[in-house]
């Protein structure tokens, strides 16, 4: 698990706008914001507040990268059907998630499984984590998050 002060591990993230991030030496401060599933009610909320704040974060310099385990076919059907302007990256294989900490046990109705915990990070263009969110709340998140990498930029 990378904590706050950590440096993010040497793995190369492959965003739907073709871009491609090197976590470990992004080059620019970023934001990589975990969450479980595209097209659920709380991501899509989640997605749509970053999108709406994604000129901000531009304007920041400041780069914003979301990441599920959900394959990029589908992503780009989410990307397509909320018009999101901001890129989605797969975790198909799990390395992400698992370096980060983010694919954990989770528990509904009395039955435990694997899922995806919704958490956030702001990583410097050193690759070091400038900032961490993990159980995050969608409501006002987006805008903590700007409010921290405008700080941080």
């Amino acid at each position: 698990m990378i904590e706050e002060g950590g440096k993010a591990p040497g793995i190369q993230l492959n965003a739907s706008d073709g871009t491609t991030i090197d976590l470990a030496s992004p080059g620019q401060p970023f934001v990589l914001y975990f969450y479980p599933k595209d097209d659920t009610s709380g991501c899509t909320r989640e997605a749509q507040d970053f999108t709406a704040l994604a000129g901000d974060f531009r304007a920041a310099g400041v780069k914003v990268v979301g990441v599920s385990r959900d394959p990029m076919k589908k992503h780009e059907k989410f990307i397509d059907k909320y018009q999101l302007d901001v890129p989605l990256a797969s975790d198909e294989d799990g390395a992400i998630s698992d370096a980060f900490g983010t694919w954990v046990e989770k528990s509904m109705y009395g039955r435990k499984y694997m899922g995806m915990e919704r958490a956030t990070y702001l990583i410097g263009a050193d690759g070091r984590v400038l900032k961490a969110w993990r159980k995050v709340k969608v409501p006002g998140h987006a805008e903590e998050v700007l409010k921290a990498a405008k700080a941080a930029a």
